[in-house]
């Protein structure tokens, strides 16, 4: 897919805060110059063809009395695919990518309660018998993450 100028200026300004007003998508559109059907247009399309992959807020997930945790998985080659749909059969999962090493699935959890990690850690052991190895955050930094489009 070729990114024209509205799309990129699209990507590039969805990436900041969505106005808070009852019609956010009508007031970006209208910051851009276009239509809000065309800017939803776009964006469907964007994310049919996995230009993008998600659209959707952070939460501070400890901040709210949650958690996040960073896990990592050494999962047989030929197994892969049938485990990867077994892990992310779980709401609580997130950001699931295979690397090239021998813990080649890594995932971030995200619970409502710190107690949710372990749990949904372990139901993911006991549904694929592969332990799933978990990396606590130890201290958080913000980077104000843009990929300019």
């Amino acid at each position: 897919m070729t990114l024209d100028d509205t799309d990129r200026a699209i990507l590039n300004r969805m990436q900041d805060d969505l106005p808070l007003t009852a019609h956010p998508y009508a007031a970006i559109a209208q910051e851009i110059g276009i239509a809000e059907s065309d800017l939803l247009a776009r964006l469907t399309r964007m994310k049919d063809e996995r230009v993008i992959t998600r659209f959707g807020p952070f939460f501070d997930a400890a901040a709210m009395g949650g958690a996040f945790c960073l896990c990592a998985m050494a999962v047989p080659s030929q197994d892969f695919e049938n485990v990867l749909t077994k892990v992310n059969a779980h709401p609580e999962v997130a950001h699931n990518y295979e690397r090239t090493h021998r813990l080649n699935m890594w995932f971030v959890l995200a619970t409502e309660t710190p107690e949710g990690i372990a749990a949904t850690a372990e139901a993911i052991e006991r549904e694929t018998g592969i332990a799933v190895l978990q990396f606590p955050k130890l201290q958080e930094f913000f980077i104000g993450f843009r990929v300019a489009a």
